[in-house]
């Protein structure tokens, strides 16, 4: 029925609804019908149609839709019935489609019904209706048009119909193509031609247009003409034009006549730009446009119409840019934005604004941009409206809300972003290439940006861009390179596009936080196009991607360098400590793990004046500082990874990175190795924080140090200060002198905070750690063959070569001893002394072979013949040079150059030998120009090309550490082989001839010395080469046989040939880094300038007219060298001398700022002012009336404030010595004043207990602090000058604040008065000393006592800090001064010199010297700068008590307080080894009968015995109860004879330990026993002054009276029948054993006798006095034959050797010495014969050949002559004269 019905209607209404789709389409055109308004329907009519129009519809759809929504429908489409009608009929299909597919699903699931069968039938009768409608409508609107023409008209505007074609904006023809091979012409459709924006003149069947199908000329029967989104004109025959602006006319175009058709763009009509804006100003304010406006508004749709137009400026710039300068182009001065809420308000708003002519507007242009995509790719629908009233267009553009970037309306993120950007690139014209590719990369993201905001690409696909997105926050955006240094103010004033567009893409990244999907996609595309286009595709853009890269890159190096690797897999943590280790240190308990020190160090947060954090690392060679960088690395990044620390780890080798050329790109030049690019370093600096792990800083400091700067500090030089970073920098002990590590590594306190860290020795457990950790390791890689070798196995066999223990403390060399351990034993007997030297070159002949074999494998697998010796050589050879070359450079890293050179390079760039060894020296840089760009390169740079040259197979035995970069396993295996180089070169020489004297040979020498290697350059700087070398001097290898009398050799040639002089130092340094004695030397004229000769033993040696210029003289024995007529140029004796000038004791001395002045007061009422380099007085002040007590530079070094008895405070002018005021005010003695730090106060403290504070201007009081109830002895500004420290004799410090004057804080603790009290440098603690001997250090925050230094034996007078905070000073009543470290309160030094109590002290400026005034009227300079060891001092470090040789005179043994017994070779005086276990002073040792064990006791009580191979001990006696002061071996060794202090001799059994015998008859202690050389017999001596002689059964059968004191020692002659003894009462007494006679009394001793001996020959005997001397008497005659003086402390022991030629001595200065008869001495050794001194040669018969240890007094200069020395200041005069030389 419904089917029926609705065709009924629809055959019944045909011509109504004809005429309603015909007129409403006339009407929609609008505009200019005809150019004729007569034509236009009036209001009236037009309802009348609108009408029917609904009526006719609702008869057709009434069952469907009521007439309201048929109402708004035909709005929404403007009045279009058709399409009304589709819109109806679709939603009916859809409609009816669903029934239908309903129904046919209830049908198949039931069976079917009456009811169901009959629905099915309307449906699809439904079906055939709509289509029927569809066709039938089409049919009958083509008709309509036909019969509409006017016969009266030749041009007649039809309505468009749906045709095949494409229109375009201009003109539009239709046709039809007459190309019978067309498709368009087969199926006879009309086809659209588009001629643009054009005038064309045409006769419809007459001319012929090009087909769009078929591409030709065949359209000639044109029957339309459409204009569309133009203004134009059309006339037919010569007409009057039809002309219109309407967007869319369409007219019928007839055959035969001639039409003329015009197109144009749509334009603005005004006159100038300021007409334009009125006009459009005017119209948005139109009641046309604001009944357009209200009438959207009806449909709940927003109109935002703009605040106000577009500025002048804005305008002006986008008119010129966009338009030419051709304003009447420009439709958006004013424009309107319709935003809609969804799609069909989206409609409807067009079709509203389509319907603008009854608003008297006519639609000029319809752009539909929400389809279809436009340039921008932003959606809308824009609509140009003409308004005729004011002749203006205005555009309306339409969107949805999800659209819009219209700021206040949207709901996208970061609305703007789109919109400036393309305000950024709209007007941008490329300047280049480069820009070109940006403008286009930047349109290119634009539209991206577009669509995703547009929803041009799916939801799917947003969300897949949405999910790259990483915050700022989390990824941190690198600001771009091209920003550096420039404001957003300069950037703007900039007429630079790229750079504003690149500052505004950077700031939308940082400042965009986007929360949903579109947002988030937005910002992936920017920060994409960011990184690819403006950082630069290969550069990070984010602190993620470096960080990434620098992951990538450790990886990397890790992969290269397996070395590295397999240490860290048997990495053990380190142990460290604030100060260096010594000896005394408990491994175990005193240290800390170094790892986790740093750690903390890292995350202490910076203080309050931001002062950067730096740690410098200290540890010897081998120690483990590079593995401990590496390891540490990868912790920080594993912490960072984790979320732990926001630092990023950077470990740099300094070595590969370092160019003294470019110091401060050295970080820019590391990170470009780890592949950062240098243009975005400086980005990288700004936005990322680290830890930069500087690695070596002991490798580049030979080349730092040379290089010519200003600036020391590394901290500046580097520019770090450029960086967020925190610094650790590593640095082998003892490179740097402490003066050296003061300026370089520490620096300035108010720059950097440094925290100095000392890497410590391996502990027992950690070495074992580390067996068991690489014994698994070497299962695992194969280190060494022997896979079978166990952690016990390793252990037992360390203990048969106990020299190795200590080696073993250093990581490095552990792992090579260990890894050559099972070849070493082969080759070494057990017990063996086994160099360093000996164990490199295990360990490098086993590295090399591994490689060597390798290669003939390979080789042989290609059936070639190889020579595996000459391979090696081969290899070694190349170690050999390429080790010297890197020492020759300073440089531990080799470049293989991957470049190809020109021919003629070879020519041009290779320097004459000669040149080139003198330019490798001076690394100077040569500047070429190319093209007239001058650019720079290292002379050096090619210098690594002949060791890799070709594919050279050599270099694959070094470690490669970067691409094209190589260096050797370890520094100390580039030294090993520099060394060999050096060594081979000296032992390999060979004279012209074979059978020549040592004159001739030493001539011929003296000929070629120049050519040496060792000539090259000085080894001072590479102490790790000369230890190698040195060792070689005592290896028994027979090739090293004649290194030390070569290194003589040069020495001696240095005199006739100066050219030698660098040669001959290296020489003398190494022979004094080997404690060769160098006494008794005849070295007149020679030349050793810069020589290293620190503990030097050069006792009674000539130089004689020598240059010595540079010379250190650190501690070195001095005594009887003669210096006459020498150079000695800033020679360096380690001590400064003293000032003397002073009448009465100084109480008061003080460095100026620049530290080149000293200025002191004294109880003589005078100040004196001295020249602190010469030791000259400058100036004398003089106006006290009493004693001078306290003085004071002010902080611009100009005046000078003093304290005096006289009560007054008075200030000084330095330059012309004029007191300039006098502060009256305390009423009784002033004994401390000081400026405060900005120098406007001054502050005192007085025995009238209290403090004052002055202004030094007007001389007023400012200020009296009361407090103290007894005198202020002490006062000090902290460093800010905000509060006040005072000491008193109250025993109290307080704390003041400078500003109120009020207390703040009273720390009490000490026992005394309180001396002396200073803040340290950064404020937070304060030191001070007292009478109760102690220095307390106390913090000022809490006011609790940190630490409490004991050490002074009198009251500690003076204290201050060093300037680094690191150290303290302090002088006592005991007269010495001592150093202490401030973290461990350990004592550093002692300076020893001042005959009085030292009263006050204090550092220079830059804590390398001290000053120090005394009681003894004195002022005296100290060196405090820690000097580079040049060698281990393996010696004991207090009172040696004894010594003996070995029963076949080729060992020494002592033992000393230092509870050690040590081991010497008694040829060389090399320390053969250190026997440790007692826990207290070693009072005796002995060796055994049979030379193969030693004896040994202590006040530990207990006896010792050991074995000397080994080292082990063998046995152990418990002597609790008693204490034992003398012992000895039985002659056959089975048996131990021992006297106690409980006048008892013991006699025990050896082997079982049990006690045979006991002797009783002294009424004292026993103090000597002595076995007669037949065994059967012991004497004994006592404190009873008794001798008693003991049959070995216990009797008694004699007693020897006559000593009026303690008996000291006594033992039997060689055949027993007499008997010598020394005495407490400074005599010899020799005995008749059998009668017990007195035989002869020796007197000649001042002091006690503490040891004698008789000689091998019977004739003589040797004593030994606390008078410092040994003595040797004639026995027959009773007389002295010689007084030996040398020691500089009591002589403990003295005995002769075996052969009787040499006599060995103890003594309390520590030292050991050896003396020769002077018929022995070997004044020179040739390779061939020795040469003998005659006998007037010396002064007397026997002289000290060597001295084992440093005498503790330190310098020695007894007696040594320097008549006319060139080159001393006063002050080493002052020295010279100190220590007993003359001039």
């Amino acid at each position: 029925m419904l089917l029926y019905t609705n065709m009924n209607i629809l055959h019944g209404k045909k011509k109504i609804m004809s005429n309603c789709v015909l007129t409403d389409s006339m009407k929609c055109k609008g505009g200019m019908q005809d150019n004729n308004k007569n034509n236009r329907s009036d209001i009236n009519e037009k309802d009348r149609t609108y009408a029917k129009e609904i009526k006719t519809l609702v008869r057709l759809f009434g069952d469907s839709i009521n007439e309201e929504e048929l109402r708004q429908k035909i709005e929404y489409h403007s009045g279009n019935i058709e399409l009304v009608i589709k819109e109806l009929v679709q939603q009916i299909l859809i409609m009816n489609i669903y029934l239908y597919m309903h129904i046919k699903h209830k049908l198949e699931a039931e069976p079917k019904t009456n009811e169901l069968e009959e629905k099915t039938e309307q449906v699809i009768y439904k079906n055939h209706f709509i289509c029927f409608c569809i066709t039938y409508f089409k049919q009958e609107q083509g008709n309509t048009m036909n019969e509409i023409n006017n016969n009266n008209k030749s041009v007649q505007k039809e309505m468009e119909i749906t045709e095949i074609g494409e229109t375009k904006p201009g003109i539009n023809l239709q046709g039809y193509c007459i190309n019978e091979n067309c498709l368009a012409s087969k199926a006879k459709l009309p086809v659209w031609i588009n001629i643009g924006f054009y005038n064309i003149t045409f006769v419809s069947d007459k001319t012929s247009f090009s087909c769009p199908d078929c591409k030709k000329s065949t359209v000639n029967l044109i029957a339309k003409a459409m204009f569309y989104n133009s203004e134009h004109s059309i006339c037919a025959n010569g007409s009057i034009p039809v002309k219109d602006n309407n967007y869319q006319s369409l007219y019928t175009i007839k055959p035969g006549l001639s039409y003329k058709l015009t197109a144009n763009k749509v334009r603005q009509h005004a006159k100038n730009i300021e007409d334009l804006r009125e006009r459009s100003e005017h119209a948005m304010d139109s009641i046309e446009i604001n009944n357009l406006v209200t009438e959207l508004q009806k449909y709940e749709i927003t109109v935002v119409k703009p605040p106000s137009l577009k500025g002048n400026e804005r305008l002006l710039e986008k008119i010129q840019a966009d338009y030419g300068g051709d304003f009447n182009q420009v439709f958006d001065i004013g424009r309107f934005t319709i935003l809609c809420d969804n799609s069909t308000k989206l409609q409807t708003a067009v079709a509203v604004m389509k319907k603008a002519e009854q608003f008297n507007l006519i639609v000029s242009e319809d752009k539909d941009f929400f389809e279809k995509k436009s340039k921008t790719h932003h959606r809308f629908h824009n609509i140009r409206l003409y308004v005729p009233k004011h002749d203006v267009y205005i555009e309306m553009q339409a969107t949805l809300k999800n659209f819009t970037t219209l700021e206040g309306y949207t709901v996208i993120e970061n609305p703007n972003l789109s919109h400036l950007f393309y305000e950024h690139i709209r007007a941008w014209k490329p300047n280049n290439p480069l820009e070109e590719e940006l403008k286009q990369a930047s349109d290119e993201t634009l539209t991206k940006i577009n669509d995703v905001i547009c929803e041009w690409i799916d939801a799917k696909e947003i969300k897949k861009i949405a999910n790259r997105y990483k915050p700022h926050s989390e990824i941190r955006i690198l600001k771009p390179p091209q920003l550096k240094g420039i404001n957003e103010e300069e950037v703007n004033a900039k007429n630079d596009i790229p750079l504003k567009l690149i500052k505004f893409v950077y700031d939308q990244l940082c400042k965009f936080n986007p929360k949903e999907m579109k947002g988030q996609a937005v910002y992936v595309l920017s920060f994409e196009y960011f990184k690819k286009h403006i950082m630069g595709e290969m550069n990070p853009a984010s602190c993620v991607d470096v960080i990434s890269i620098l992951k990538e890159s450790r990886k990397q190096e890790l992969e290269e360098d397996t070395t590295v690797l397999q240490a860290l897999e048997m990495y053990i943590p380190l142990q460290a400590n604030n100060y260096p280790y010594t000896d005394n240190d408990d491994k175990n308990n005193n240290s800390y793990d170094c790892h986790q020190h740093i750690i903390d160090f890292l995350e202490e947060e910076k203080k309050e004046k931001k002062s950067e954090q730096v740690a410098v690392l200290q540890g010897k060679s081998g120690s483990g500082k590079s593995l401990f960088c590496r390891h540490l690395e990868g912790v920080l990044w594993e912490s960072y990874v984790n979320g732990l620390t926001t630092f990023i780890p950077i470990c740099i080798s300094l070595p590969k990175c370092y160019s003294e050329l470019n110091e401060k790109q050295i970080i820019s030049q590391a990170l470009q190795m780890k592949q950062i690019n240098k243009e975005i370093i400086d980005v990288i600096c700004e936005n990322i924080s680290f830890v930069f792990i500087l690695d070596g800083f002991d490798e580049i400091f030979d080349k730092y140090n040379r290089n010519k700067n200003n600036e020391r500090y590394f901290y500046d030089r580097f520019n770090l200060c450029e960086w967020n970073a925190k610094i650790i920098v590593t640095c082998r002990s003892h490179v740097l002198n402490d003066e050296d590590i003061q300026h370089v590594l520490i620096g300035s306190k108010n720059i950097t905070t440094t925290s100095m860290i000392y890497l410590w020795p391996f502990s027992k457990g950690q070495m074992n750690g580390y067996i068991d950790k690489f014994v698994k390791m070497n299962k695992k890689n194969k280190i060494n063959d022997n896979l079978d070798w166990t952690v016990q196995k390793y252990e037992e066999t360390l203990k048969h070569f106990p020299n190795l223990n200590k080696m073993m403390e250093e990581p490095f060399l552990l792992r090579m001893i260990l890894t050559v351990l099972p070849s070493l034993m082969k080759q070494h007997p057990i017990g063996t002394k086994i160099s360093k030297a000996q164990i490199y070159e295990a360990f490098n002949e086993q590295w090399i072979d591994i490689y060597v074999k390798n290669i003939v494998n390979k080789l042989s697998e290609l059936r070639i013949q190889t020579n595996l010796k000459k391979i090696k050589a081969a290899f070694q050879q190349y170690c050999q040079d390429l080790a010297f070359e890197m020492f020759i450079q300073g440089n531990q890293v080799a470049t293989e150059n991957d470049y190809k050179e020109n021919e003629n390079d070879n020519i041009s760039s290779k320097l004459d030998p000669i040149i080139e060894i003198e330019t490798k020296h001076t690394d100077e840089k040569l500047e070429p120009k190319v093209n007239n760009t001058k650019i720079s390169v290292e002379k050096t740079q090619d210098i690594w090309k002949q060791y890799f040259n070709g594919d050279s197979i050599a270099k694959y035995v070094l470690r490669k550490v970067s691409g094209n970069k190589y260096q050797f396993l370890h520094k100390s295996c580039q030294e090993y082989f520099a060394a060999q180089k050096i060594i081979f070169d000296i032992i390999s020489w060979k004279p012209s001839a074979v059978n020549i004297n040592n004159q001739q040979f030493q001539q011929q020498f003296e000929m070629h010395a120049q050519q040496f290697l060792i000539n090259r350059k000085l080894l001072n700087e590479e102490m790790g080469i000369i230890l190698f070398i040195a060792n070689r001097i005592y290896d028994d290898n027979l090739l090293f046989v004649n290194l030390k009398s070569r290194l003589f050799r040069l020495i001696e040639s240095s005199k006739t040939n100066s050219n030698v002089s660098i040669a001959a130092a290296n020489a003398a340094t190494i022979l004094n880094m080997a404690r060769v004695s160098m006494s008794h030397q005849n070295w007149d004229k020679i030349n050793i300038s810069h020589a290293i000769l620190d503990y030097g033993f050069l006792e009674g040696t000539s130089f004689k007219g020598a240059v010595l210029d540079n010379v250190s003289f650190f501690r070195a024995c001095l005594s009887y060298t003669n210096f006459t007529n020498a150079s000695v140029n800033q020679v360096n004796f380690g001590e400064y001398g003293y000032l003397k000038g002073h009448s009465d004791c100084v109480t008061s001395v003080q460095f100026s700022p620049d530290g080149n002045r000293i200025v002191s007061g004294s109880e003589d009422n005078t100040i004196r002012l001295w020249d602190a380099l010469s030791g000259k007085q400058i100036q004398c002040f003089e106006d006290h009336t009493g004693e001078v007590t306290s003085v004071q530079f002010s902080p611009d070094g100009k005046r000078i404030v003093s304290g005096s008895y006289d009560n007054t405070v008075r200030l000084w002018d330095v330059s012309s010595g004029q007191q300039i005021q006098c502060f009256e005010g305390h009423t009784d003695c002033v004994v401390s004043v000081q400026f405060s730090p900005s120098g406007d106060k001054i502050i005192s403290g007085s025995f009238d207990n209290t403090i004052r504070l002055w202004d030094p201007l007007s001389g007023k009081q400012i200020q009296s602090l009361e407090g103290h109830t007894n005198i202020v002895t002490s006062v000090h500004f902290s460093h800010d000058g905000n509060q006040i420290v005072s000491g008193s004799d109250d025993q109290t410090i307080r704390l003041w604040s400078t500003s109120s004057g009020k207390q703040i804080q009273c720390f009490e603790g000490h026992n005394g008065n309180v001396t002396s009290v200073t803040f340290s440098p950064d404020c937070n603690r304060i030191v001070s000393g007292s009478s109760d001997k102690t220095i307390r250090l106390w913090d000022v925050s809490s006011g609790k006592q940190i630490q409490s230094i004991e050490g002074h034996s009198g009251h500690v007078l003076s204290v201050q800090f060093s300037p680094d905070g690191n150290r303290i000073v302090s002088g006592s009543f005991d007269k010495t001064i001592r150093l202490w470290d401030v973290s461990s309160g350990k004592q550093v030094q002692s300076f020893e010199g001042h005959s009085g109590h030292v009263l006050s002290v204090q550092f220079s400026p830059d804590g390398n010297k001290l000053v120090s005034g005394s009681y003894d009227e004195t002022i005296r300079l100290w060196d405090v700068s820690l000097k580079i060891q040049t060698q281990s001092l393996e010696v004991h470090s207090r009172i040696v008590n004894s010594v003996q040789f070995s029963p076949d005179g080729s060992k020494i043994v002592s033992g000393s307080d230092d509870k050690t017994i040590r081991l010497w070779n008694a040829s060389s005086g090399l320390q053969i080894q250190s026997l440790e276990g007692h826990s207290d002073c070693v009072t005796s040792a002995q060796f055994s009968p049979d030379g193969g064990k030693i004896l040994s006791v202590s006040v530990d009580h207990s006896i010792r015995l050991w074995d000397v191979t080994s080292g082990k001990q063998i046995q152990f006696f418990d002597i609790e109860s008693f204490f034992v002061r003398s012992f000895q071996f039985s002659p056959n060794g089975d048996r131990i004879v021992f006297g106690s202090f409980d006048g008892i001799i013991r006699l025990l059994d050896l082997s079982s330990g049990k006690q045979i015998q006991c002797f009783e008859g002294h009424t004292k202690g026993i103090t000597s026993v002595n076995f007669s050389p037949d065994g059967g017999r012991i004497v004994s001596g006592s404190h009873d002054k008794i001798i008693h002689l003991w049959d070995i059964s216990g009797k008694r059968i004699q007693s020897f009276e006559g000593h009026t004191n303690t008996i000291t020692f006594v033992q039997f002659s060689h055949d027993s029948n007499r008997i010598v003894s020394g005495s407490d009462d400074k005599t010899i007494r020799l005995w008749d054993t059998s009668s017990g006679k007195q035989i002869q009394c020796f007197e000649g001793h001042t002091k006690d006798v503490t040891s004698v001996r008789f000689s091998p020959d019977r004739n003589r005997i040797v004593s030994s006095s606390k008078d410092k001397t040994i003595r040797l008497w004639d026995i027959q005659s009773g007389q002295q034959i010689q007084s030996i003086e040398g020691h500089s402390d009591h002589v403990t022991s003295v005995q002769f050797s075996p052969d009787g030629n040499r006599i060995l001595s103890a003594s309390g200065d520590s030292t050991i010495r050896l003396y020769s008869n002077s018929s022995n001495l070997i004044h020179f050794t040739s390779d061939d014969k020795k040469s003998v001194c005659s006998q007037n040669e010396r002064i007397s018969l026997w002289k000290c050949i060597w001295q084992g240890g440093v005498q503790r007094s330190g310098l020695s200069l007894r007696d040594s002559t320097w008549k006319d020395a060139k080159g001393l200041t006063l002050l080493q005069m002052s020295v010279v004269e100190q220590y007993g030389g003359t001039f």
